[in-house]
């Protein structure tokens, strides 16, 4: 092996690395909204290169949780009202598409994981680790959507409204968890059934009720910087 494909792979290795920690910090709440990163602030506590740190950060901009601009940085993207509405009505519309190209092909195997990842929600009191094991569960129902174009946006959308679904389930409670949880369990009925209409349906209504809760919160868009 050559030194240049050594310093490569230790290149993506780093890259990778830097790219995991920004990712889930983003995702957990930690880089709020508006925050900027700073590639010298990420470098200097990882221990690596300004180079690695570009690197992950093309790859997260790439799946949607940053945005860059030459000569202005990067930062974590921040939805107006208007903008998280439309975002959540697009998500209204293709995750029930992605599930219908998925479905079909969850077999026993997956729906036993599915339905293991709802006893853990129920049996979950915090609200990061909710928001870990919702987002396992819906995206393993979309797993064996092969369409790639769609299933790539729909992860953007996710990643891109993960704070927004933060804050709804603070705002709710776990008074009302009990809610999620029968939408969820109405959803793993409905795929054990192989019914893609009902499973539609089940999963538009389940996204457009985060929707329509977060419209009556305008306090959430002041408040992440």
């Amino acid at each position: 092996m050559t030194d240049d494909m050594t310093d490569g792979a230790a290149g993506s290795a780093a890259s990778l690395r830097v790219a995991a920690y920004l990712r889930q910090a983003i995702l957990d709440g930690q880089i709020p909204p508006g925050h900027r990163i700073r590639q010298s602030e990420i470098a200097e506590r990882l221990g690596a290169s300004r180079l690695p740190v570009r690197e992950a950060l093309r790859m997260l901009t790439a799946e949607g949780l940053t945005e860059q601009e030459p000569n202005k940085g990067a930062w974590v993207p921040r939805l107006g009202a208007r903008e998280l509405d439309v975002v959540y009505r697009m998500r209204e519309r293709l995750e029930p598409l992605a599930l219908a190209e998925s479905l079909p092909r969850l077999d026993d195997e997956v729906i036993a994981e599915l339905e293991a990842l709802q006893r853990a929600i129920e049996r979950n009191t915090d609200v990061t680790e909710f928001l870990r094991l919702d987002r396992e569960f819906h995206l393993l129902t979309y797993s064996r959507c092969e369409v790639e174009p769609l299933a790539g946006i729909v992860v953007r959308l996710w990643n891109s409204t993960q704070y927004y679904r933060r804050a709804f389930m603070t705002i709710i409670g776990e008074t009302r968890r009990w809610i999620v949880n029968a939408e969820h369990q109405l959803l793993l009925d409905a795929v054990r059934r192989g019914d893609v209409v009902d499973a539609g349906r089940v999963l538009e209504g389940h996204i457009r009720r985060t929707r329509v809760e977060l419209s009556h919160h305008p306090e959430i868009f002041t408040a992440n910087g």
